[in-house]
Protein backbone atom coordinates (compact mmCIF):
# COMPACT_ATOMS: atom_id res chain seq x y z
CA UNK A 1 0.00 0.00 0.00
CA UNK A 2 2.17 2.24 0.90
CA UNK A 3 4.09 1.81 -2.10
CA UNK A 4 1.50 2.45 -4.20
CA UNK A 5 0.86 5.87 -2.49
CA UNK A 6 4.56 6.49 -3.35
CA UNK A 7 4.01 5.88 -6.79
CA UNK A 8 0.94 7.69 -6.89
CA UNK A 9 2.42 10.44 -5.08
CA UNK A 10 5.35 10.62 -7.80
CA UNK A 11 2.89 10.36 -10.54
CA UNK A 12 1.28 12.83 -9.28
CA UNK A 13 4.23 15.11 -8.50
CA UNK A 14 5.90 15.13 -12.50
CA UNK A 15 2.00 16.03 -13.07
CA UNK A 16 1.55 19.04 -11.12
CA UNK A 17 3.48 21.44 -13.15
CA UNK A 18 0.57 21.04 -16.36
CA UNK A 19 -2.46 20.88 -13.73
CA UNK A 20 -1.18 24.09 -12.10
CA UNK A 21 -1.17 26.21 -15.34
CA UNK A 22 -4.57 24.60 -16.30
CA UNK A 23 -6.09 25.57 -12.48
CA UNK A 24 -4.21 29.08 -13.23
CA UNK A 25 -6.39 29.49 -16.37
CA UNK A 26 -9.85 31.83 -15.68
CA UNK A 27 -13.47 29.56 -15.63
CA UNK A 28 -15.58 30.83 -18.44
CA UNK A 29 -19.34 31.23 -18.87
CA UNK A 30 -21.23 31.99 -21.77
CA UNK A 31 -24.43 33.78 -21.67
CA UNK A 32 -27.08 32.43 -23.99
CA UNK A 33 -30.59 33.22 -25.20
CA UNK A 34 -33.37 29.93 -25.02
CA UNK A 35 -32.99 30.02 -28.91
CA UNK A 36 -29.37 29.38 -29.28
CA UNK A 37 -29.16 26.37 -32.06
CA UNK A 38 -27.77 23.33 -30.03
CA UNK A 39 -24.85 22.88 -32.92
CA UNK A 40 -23.54 26.46 -31.69
CA UNK A 41 -23.52 25.12 -28.14
CA UNK A 42 -21.85 22.19 -29.03
CA UNK A 43 -19.24 24.13 -31.16
CA UNK A 44 -18.37 26.71 -28.34
CA UNK A 45 -18.72 23.86 -25.40
CA UNK A 46 -14.98 23.25 -24.89
CA UNK A 47 -14.11 26.55 -24.31
CA UNK A 48 -17.07 27.11 -21.91
CA UNK A 49 -17.45 26.11 -17.91
CA UNK A 50 -20.88 27.35 -17.21
CA UNK A 51 -23.84 28.32 -19.51
CA UNK A 52 -26.29 31.00 -17.77
CA UNK A 53 -29.58 30.45 -19.80
CA UNK A 54 -31.85 33.39 -20.32
CA UNK A 55 -35.35 32.35 -18.78
CA UNK A 56 -36.93 33.32 -15.94
CA UNK A 57 -38.54 36.92 -15.76
CA UNK A 58 -40.12 38.88 -12.72
CA UNK A 59 -43.64 40.22 -13.42
CA UNK A 60 -44.34 44.17 -13.39
CA UNK A 61 -46.01 43.96 -10.10
CA UNK A 62 -42.63 42.44 -8.77
CA UNK A 63 -44.93 39.70 -6.94
CA UNK A 64 -44.21 36.23 -9.11
CA UNK A 65 -40.70 35.19 -11.61
CA UNK A 66 -42.35 33.82 -14.46
CA UNK A 67 -41.69 29.74 -14.94
CA UNK A 68 -39.06 29.38 -17.64
CA UNK A 69 -39.86 28.22 -21.36
CA UNK A 70 -39.51 24.73 -22.48
CA UNK A 71 -36.77 25.70 -24.95
CA UNK A 72 -34.54 27.49 -21.83
CA UNK A 73 -34.99 24.13 -19.70
CA UNK A 74 -34.19 22.17 -23.18
CA UNK A 75 -30.81 24.17 -23.79
CA UNK A 76 -29.99 23.74 -19.99
CA UNK A 77 -30.34 19.93 -20.03
CA UNK A 78 -28.34 19.98 -23.77
CA UNK A 79 -25.56 22.12 -21.69
CA UNK A 80 -25.43 19.60 -18.91
CA UNK A 81 -25.25 16.87 -21.95
CA UNK A 82 -21.71 18.77 -23.02
CA UNK A 83 -20.36 18.62 -19.75
CA UNK A 84 -20.80 22.46 -18.50
CA UNK A 85 -22.69 23.64 -15.23
CA UNK A 86 -25.93 26.21 -16.47
CA UNK A 87 -27.13 28.12 -14.39
CA UNK A 88 -30.98 29.84 -14.83
CA UNK A 89 -30.96 33.68 -15.74
CA UNK A 90 -33.71 35.69 -14.23
CA UNK A 91 -34.88 38.99 -15.24
CA UNK A 92 -36.42 42.06 -14.80
CA UNK A 93 -36.21 43.04 -18.62
CA UNK A 94 -39.39 43.55 -20.52
CA UNK A 95 -40.82 43.37 -23.45
CA UNK A 96 -43.47 45.36 -23.16
CA UNK A 97 -40.84 48.30 -22.77
CA UNK A 98 -38.17 47.08 -24.42
CA UNK A 99 -36.16 47.81 -21.56
CA UNK A 100 -35.32 47.00 -17.79
CA UNK A 101 -38.07 47.67 -15.92
CA UNK A 102 -36.77 49.86 -12.94
CA UNK A 103 -40.47 49.83 -11.26
CA UNK A 104 -40.86 45.98 -11.39
CA UNK A 105 -37.54 45.54 -9.74
CA UNK A 106 -37.88 47.87 -7.24
CA UNK A 107 -41.72 46.18 -6.36
CA UNK A 108 -39.98 43.38 -5.98
CA UNK A 109 -36.63 43.92 -4.13
CA UNK A 110 -38.99 46.98 -1.94
CA UNK A 111 -40.54 44.05 -0.47
CA UNK A 112 -39.51 41.33 1.68
CA UNK A 113 -42.70 39.44 0.93
CA UNK A 114 -42.13 39.33 -2.55
CA UNK A 115 -38.82 38.52 -1.93
CA UNK A 116 -39.73 35.37 -0.34
CA UNK A 117 -41.88 34.62 -2.65
CA UNK A 118 -40.21 34.93 -5.90
CA UNK A 119 -36.85 33.61 -4.02
CA UNK A 120 -39.04 30.45 -2.98
CA UNK A 121 -40.72 30.23 -7.10
CA UNK A 122 -36.90 30.45 -8.20
CA UNK A 123 -35.91 27.69 -6.14
CA UNK A 124 -38.66 25.44 -7.52
CA UNK A 125 -37.93 26.18 -11.49
CA UNK A 126 -33.96 24.96 -10.66
CA UNK A 127 -35.07 21.89 -8.55
CA UNK A 128 -37.21 21.11 -11.96
CA UNK A 129 -34.96 22.17 -14.51
CA UNK A 130 -32.13 20.53 -12.96
CA UNK A 131 -30.08 23.52 -12.88
CA UNK A 132 -26.88 23.92 -11.07
CA UNK A 133 -27.85 27.23 -9.60
CA UNK A 134 -29.80 30.99 -10.46
CA UNK A 135 -28.17 34.05 -12.13
CA UNK A 136 -29.91 37.61 -11.03
CA UNK A 137 -29.66 40.31 -13.56
CA UNK A 138 -31.73 42.81 -11.98
CA UNK A 139 -31.08 45.84 -13.74
CA UNK A 140 -31.36 49.80 -14.02
CA UNK A 141 -32.01 49.73 -9.93
CA UNK A 142 -32.27 52.60 -7.49
CA UNK A 143 -30.29 53.36 -4.90
CA UNK A 144 -32.74 52.09 -2.28
CA UNK A 145 -33.11 48.61 -4.25
CA UNK A 146 -29.80 47.38 -2.72
CA UNK A 147 -30.96 45.87 0.66
CA UNK A 148 -33.58 43.97 -1.32
CA UNK A 149 -31.14 42.51 -3.91
CA UNK A 150 -28.67 41.40 -1.25
CA UNK A 151 -32.35 39.54 0.70
CA UNK A 152 -33.12 38.16 -2.55
CA UNK A 153 -29.64 36.88 -3.16
CA UNK A 154 -29.63 35.21 0.26
CA UNK A 155 -33.12 34.26 0.83
CA UNK A 156 -31.84 32.18 -2.59
CA UNK A 157 -29.04 30.43 -0.97
CA UNK A 158 -31.20 29.25 2.11
CA UNK A 159 -33.74 27.88 -0.50
CA UNK A 160 -31.72 25.87 -2.60
CA UNK A 161 -28.52 23.00 -1.93
CA UNK A 162 -25.41 23.99 -1.24
CA UNK A 163 -24.02 22.74 -3.92
CA UNK A 164 -26.40 25.09 -6.09
CA UNK A 165 -24.97 28.12 -7.11
CA UNK A 166 -26.02 31.97 -7.35
CA UNK A 167 -24.31 34.54 -8.84
CA UNK A 168 -25.51 37.86 -9.63
CA UNK A 169 -24.22 41.01 -12.63
CA UNK A 170 -23.47 43.38 -11.93
CA UNK A 171 -23.49 46.91 -14.08
CA UNK A 172 -19.50 48.93 -14.26
CA UNK A 173 -19.42 51.84 -12.89
CA UNK A 174 -16.23 53.71 -11.63
CA UNK A 175 -16.17 53.74 -7.98
CA UNK A 176 -18.22 52.64 -5.06
CA UNK A 177 -20.11 55.18 -4.74
CA UNK A 178 -21.33 55.22 -8.16
CA UNK A 179 -22.46 51.11 -7.45
CA UNK A 180 -23.90 52.18 -4.91
CA UNK A 181 -26.25 54.64 -6.57
CA UNK A 182 -26.85 52.40 -8.72
CA UNK A 183 -28.15 49.50 -6.30
CA UNK A 184 -25.39 47.68 -5.49
CA UNK A 185 -24.28 47.12 -1.97
CA UNK A 186 -20.98 45.11 -3.28
CA UNK A 187 -19.62 44.68 0.00
CA UNK A 188 -23.24 42.59 1.26
CA UNK A 189 -23.83 41.43 -2.06
CA UNK A 190 -20.53 39.62 -2.85
CA UNK A 191 -21.08 38.16 0.96
CA UNK A 192 -24.40 36.80 -0.51
CA UNK A 193 -23.55 35.41 -3.82
CA UNK A 194 -20.97 33.10 -5.09
CA UNK A 195 -19.95 34.91 -8.21
CA UNK A 196 -20.29 38.57 -8.74
CA UNK A 197 -20.82 39.32 -12.76
CA UNK A 198 -19.01 42.74 -13.62
CA UNK A 199 -20.91 43.36 -17.32
CA UNK A 200 -18.00 45.55 -17.97
CA UNK A 201 -19.52 46.18 -21.81
CA UNK A 202 -22.03 49.01 -22.99
CA UNK A 203 -19.60 51.64 -21.91
CA UNK A 204 -20.84 53.15 -25.20
CA UNK A 205 -24.01 52.53 -27.70
CA UNK A 206 -26.29 54.01 -30.46
CA UNK A 207 -28.95 54.95 -28.17
CA UNK A 208 -27.41 56.56 -25.30
CA UNK A 209 -23.81 57.67 -26.81
CA UNK A 210 -22.25 58.54 -29.81
CA UNK A 211 -19.59 56.31 -31.03
CA UNK A 212 -16.94 54.95 -28.72
CA UNK A 213 -15.68 51.19 -27.08
CA UNK A 214 -18.18 48.40 -26.21
CA UNK A 215 -16.11 48.26 -23.30
CA UNK A 216 -12.71 50.27 -23.64
CA UNK A 217 -9.90 48.07 -21.62
CA UNK A 218 -8.73 51.18 -19.14
CA UNK A 219 -12.60 51.61 -18.46
CA UNK A 220 -12.77 48.28 -17.85
CA UNK A 221 -9.55 48.18 -15.43
CA UNK A 222 -11.16 50.95 -13.68
CA UNK A 223 -14.83 49.74 -13.24
CA UNK A 224 -13.48 46.11 -11.82
CA UNK A 225 -10.73 48.25 -9.74
CA UNK A 226 -13.28 49.69 -7.55
CA UNK A 227 -15.39 46.38 -7.63
CA UNK A 228 -11.78 44.61 -6.36
CA UNK A 229 -12.15 47.20 -3.24
CA UNK A 230 -14.98 45.54 -1.85
CA UNK A 231 -15.43 41.99 -3.29
CA UNK A 232 -12.43 38.77 -3.57
CA UNK A 233 -10.97 38.68 -7.09
CA UNK A 234 -12.04 35.15 -6.39
CA UNK A 235 -15.39 35.81 -6.34
CA UNK A 236 -15.84 37.99 -9.68
CA UNK A 237 -15.98 37.23 -13.42
CA UNK A 238 -14.92 40.01 -15.91
CA UNK A 239 -17.96 40.14 -18.51
CA UNK A 240 -16.85 40.56 -22.10
CA UNK A 241 -18.85 41.34 -24.94
CA UNK A 242 -19.33 39.33 -27.74
CA UNK A 243 -20.77 41.87 -30.35
CA UNK A 244 -20.73 45.49 -31.77
CA UNK A 245 -22.64 48.32 -32.38
CA UNK A 246 -23.56 50.37 -35.45
CA UNK A 247 -23.91 54.38 -35.43
CA UNK A 248 -25.27 55.09 -38.54
CA UNK A 249 -25.30 58.81 -39.89
CA UNK A 250 -29.30 58.85 -39.96
CA UNK A 251 -32.23 57.11 -38.10
CA UNK A 252 -30.95 54.61 -34.58
CA UNK A 253 -28.21 51.96 -34.76
CA UNK A 254 -28.69 48.71 -32.59
CA UNK A 255 -26.13 45.65 -31.87
CA UNK A 256 -24.71 43.39 -34.55
CA UNK A 257 -23.10 39.72 -34.23
CA UNK A 258 -18.80 40.06 -34.45
CA UNK A 259 -19.76 37.70 -38.05
CA UNK A 260 -21.99 40.33 -38.83
CA UNK A 261 -19.81 43.40 -37.91
CA UNK A 262 -16.94 42.19 -40.17
CA UNK A 263 -19.24 41.27 -43.38
CA UNK A 264 -20.79 44.85 -43.40
CA UNK A 265 -16.79 45.64 -43.47
CA UNK A 266 -16.23 43.52 -46.03
CA UNK A 267 -19.32 44.29 -48.27
CA UNK A 268 -18.94 47.71 -48.00
CA UNK A 269 -14.86 47.48 -48.46
CA UNK A 270 -13.91 49.50 -45.74
CA UNK A 271 -10.75 48.80 -43.60
CA UNK A 272 -11.32 47.73 -39.83
CA UNK A 273 -8.96 49.22 -37.68
CA UNK A 274 -7.86 48.21 -34.21
CA UNK A 275 -7.89 49.98 -31.45
CA UNK A 276 -5.15 48.86 -29.12
CA UNK A 277 -6.01 51.62 -25.99
CA UNK A 278 -9.19 49.97 -26.11
CA UNK A 279 -9.03 46.58 -27.32
CA UNK A 280 -11.40 46.09 -29.89
CA UNK A 281 -12.11 46.75 -33.39
CA UNK A 282 -13.91 49.74 -35.68
CA UNK A 283 -14.29 50.97 -38.84
CA UNK A 284 -16.39 53.48 -41.01
CA UNK A 285 -18.94 52.45 -44.03
CA UNK A 286 -18.75 54.60 -46.82
CA UNK A 287 -22.60 56.07 -45.85
CA UNK A 288 -21.01 57.04 -42.90
CA UNK A 289 -21.91 54.16 -40.41
CA UNK A 290 -19.58 54.08 -37.67
CA UNK A 291 -18.94 50.39 -36.06
CA UNK A 292 -17.35 48.89 -33.13
CA UNK A 293 -17.03 45.53 -32.06
CA UNK A 294 -15.35 43.01 -29.95
CA UNK A 295 -14.09 39.67 -30.82
CA UNK A 296 -11.66 36.59 -30.14
CA UNK A 297 -8.71 38.85 -29.77
CA UNK A 298 -10.29 41.19 -27.86
CA UNK A 299 -11.16 38.23 -25.46
CA UNK A 300 -7.67 37.16 -25.51
CA UNK A 301 -6.54 40.22 -23.52
CA UNK A 302 -9.75 40.05 -21.12
CA UNK A 303 -8.30 36.77 -20.41
CA UNK A 304 -4.99 38.10 -19.59
CA UNK A 305 -6.56 40.93 -17.06
CA UNK A 306 -8.59 38.29 -15.88
CA UNK A 307 -5.56 36.30 -15.07
CA UNK A 308 -3.28 39.16 -13.93
CA UNK A 309 -5.98 40.04 -11.50
CA UNK A 310 -6.49 36.81 -10.17
CA UNK A 311 -10.39 37.08 -11.41
CA UNK A 312 -12.79 33.41 -10.74
CA UNK A 313 -13.10 34.04 -15.09
CA UNK A 314 -14.96 35.81 -17.51
CA UNK A 315 -18.50 36.01 -18.56
CA UNK A 316 -19.22 36.33 -22.51
CA UNK A 317 -22.27 37.99 -23.35
CA UNK A 318 -23.46 36.41 -25.34
CA UNK A 319 -22.63 32.91 -27.41
CA UNK A 320 -24.07 32.76 -30.71
CA UNK A 321 -23.14 36.62 -31.33
CA UNK A 322 -19.35 36.11 -30.25
CA UNK A 323 -16.24 34.03 -32.27
CA UNK A 324 -17.01 31.01 -31.12
CA UNK A 325 -14.77 30.63 -27.37
CA UNK A 326 -11.29 28.95 -28.13
CA UNK A 327 -10.62 25.99 -25.29
CA UNK A 328 -7.88 26.44 -23.21
CA UNK A 329 -6.04 29.62 -24.16
CA UNK A 330 -7.35 31.57 -26.71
Amino acid sequence: MRRALVVLVTATALAAPATAVRASEPEVTGYALPDLPHRVLERNAPGLTTLTVVGASITADGRRAVRPPADSVRLGRKARREGLRTELLVSNYSDRIGDFDTRAAGRLLRSPANVRRVARQLASYVEAGGWDGVNLDLEALRPQDGPGLVRLAAALQRRMPAARTVSVDVSAKGSVREYRRSGYRLGALGRAVDLVQLMAYDQHGPTWSGPGPIGALTWQRRTLGALLTQVPAAKVDLGVAGYGYTWPRRGTGGPVTVARARELVRRDGARATWDARAGEWRARLDDGTALRWSDRRSLRLRRALARGQGLHGLAIWRIGSADTVPAGRP
